[in-house]
């Protein structure tokens, strides 16, 4: 019997999918799902402005996300340093996509996202996330072969294809067509996967 699937759209400078990447991967055991995991990779100055343009509100709504989110660091033994500016994460994204077909996803998933909110990786730099690719075991040459040729195509229709579903932030989990925004939402997607005829009955949804 075909195990149910969870999509999960992930971005590894997101906080909150740093947060929540453990009890997701705990799905998987506790549940029973196959994961499928997918790069929504944040463009900051979209949702959030320019810094010219963000107000002291704004300031004290994101010092607040990150004390929130190093709240549910500390309790699994992470740690969650602030970010030092603004990063194009696509490399890390790219390599996401590229580690699963290569048989080396969860110790590039741990890596870049523990390595990064140690402040011991650069998202951005082509060489550093081709170095964590060599250290998993893959090859950072046919990483690069791959960055440098489909990579942006099939990451850019990843994004599209997402949007389409309604994806907005991260990290968003889809089953059965159902969003779950948020790691806190994870109690909420496990009665689903238990119980999914529940969905109709929660979206108001005729049989």
């Amino acid at each position: 019997m075909a195990k149910q699937r969870v999509r999960i759209y992930s971005d590894y400078k997101s906080p909150y999918a740093f947060v929540a990447s453990a009890r997701l991967f705990a799905l998987e055991e506790t549940e029973g799902v196959e994961l499928e995991w997918l790069p929504y990779t944040l463009r900051i100055p979209e949702f959030m402005g320019t810094v010219e343009e963000r107000t002291p509100h704004f300031w004290r709504k994101v010092r607040y996300l990150y004390m929130d989110a190093r709240r549910f660091a500390n309790v699994q033994g992470l740690t969650l340093k602030g970010t030092r500016r603004i990063y194009d994460a696509f490399y890390s994204s790219a390599g996401m996509l590229f580690a699963q077909r290569h048989g080396f996803f969860r110790s590039y998933h741990d890596t870049v996202f523990r390595s990064f909110w140690n402040h011991e990786l650069e998202l951005d730099n082509l060489s550093e996330i081709g170095a964590v690719i060599e250290g998993c075991g893959g090859s950072a040459r046919e990483f690069e072969t791959y960055v440098n040729g489909p990579a942006r195509a099939e990451h850019d229709r990843i994004i599209d294809e997402a949007e389409e579903l309604g994806v907005f932030g991260v990290p968003t989990m889809v089953f059965n067509g159902e969003l779950f925004w948020g790691g806190d939402r994870i109690p909420m997607l496990i009665e689903r996967i238990r119980a999914p005829e529940t969905a109709d009955i929660a979206l108001g949804r005729r049989r």
